[in-house]
């Protein structure tokens, strides 16, 4: 397994990132129905210690905190709190309470602290807002965000899914003040969704922050021919709308590709997004033994030019896609 720095910190994290998102109790309230419980998650992350796959992210709100549960208690299975970079999100509704969701101090204060508690762990490695949050004031966030990381509950802050003008201004305002500024954008991006190629990836290019994006095989619509389904898009809405004629040419694009390179369609897909040079870890998730392997390999498949041309000449730009 390959290790690089997280943008322009001294952390090293693994060149892929497992996501967490499909772990946790699927019967809580907005759970993802597809969602393995603990004892059908474990496995994957008994496989990526033994792949060197240490960088894990979740979420508070992944499978109302469930997925935290089934992350911390694979550390304290399958290896040791030092040898895993960890990040989790805060922004969603966790309760109806004023600190239940959204990005004022006392949610940020209220939900580290839960997400710490979850996870079995006195510190987070990388904590992220999840979106940016227009009823806060920017000050107030990144005042509060810096003072988490003053108390030592999280080592560095992230950001997710926001315009490039958001960014900035929660980076400027950080700045500032002398307060602690984002180290890493957590965006979607792959060949379906390329929006951010614009503004955003080039302001974090710029500044030194490591891309570690989601979905970078387009929620699986890149791992397969066009038409095929599976079990998760058979029944999220969200992946669904991946289905859109615009996106045919670019999968068609990836499968010629794949054929001629003797590789899968997701390893052609995860190959281009790791060779922009802003990202620092593409972050896979896994539900079947093979994801993770097939991952890794595609860290050794290097496109050529003509073959990088060939998959970005169909893309058709898209709005902002955050989900």
């Amino acid at each position: 397994m390959e290790h690089v720095r997280l943008g322009k910190t001294g952390l090293k994290v693994s060149r892929i990132a497992l996501g967490c998102m499909s772990y946790g109790d699927p019967t809580t309230t907005n759970a993802h129905t597809w969602a393995l419980d603990d004892d059908d998650a474990q496995p994957f992350f008994r496989q990526a210690v033994e792949m060197g796959v240490t960088f894990w992210d979740t979420a508070n709100t992944y499978q109302l905190g469930t997925s935290e549960e089934v992350v911390g208690r694979a550390i304290r299975r399958y290896s040791r709190r030092e040898d895993i970079v960890l990040a989790t999100k805060v922004f969603g509704r966790m309760h109806d309470g004023p600190g239940g969701q959204g990005l004022s101090r006392k949610a940020i204060l209220e939900q580290v602290d839960a997400s710490l508690t979850r996870l079995g762990t006195d510190y987070i490695d990388l904590y992220q807002i999840h979106r940016f949050d227009p009823e806060a004031p920017v000050e107030e966030t990144m005042e509060a965000l810096h003072d988490i990381v003053k108390a030592g509950k999280t080592r560095y802050i992230g950001a997710s899914s926001m315009y490039a003008w958001q960014f900035a201004k929660l980076q400027h305002t950080a700045e500032m003040h002398g307060w602690t500024q984002f180290v890493a954008m957590q965006n979607q991006y792959n060949l379906l969704r390329r929006q951010d190629e614009r503004e955003l990836l080039p302001m974090c290019a710029d500044r030194g922050v490591g891309a570690v994006p989601y979905s970078p095989q387009g929620k699986g619509r890149l791992a397969r021919p066009w038409g095929e389904q599976s079990h998760r898009s058979s029944v999220d809405k969200i992946v669904q709308s991946f289905d859109s004629p615009l996106d045919e040419p670019v999968v068609n694009a990836v499968q010629r590709v794949s054929e001629i390179r003797g590789a899968s369609m997701a390893q052609v897909a995860l190959a281009w997004v790791l060779d922009n040079p802003v990202v620092s870890a593409p972050i896979v998730g896994a539900t079947k033994s093979h994801h993770l392997p097939e991952a890794i390999a595609a860290l050794d498949l290097h496109l050529t030019d003509d073959e990088i041309r060939s998959l970005e000449e169909p893309y058709t730009p898209h709005g902002p896609a955050w989900f």
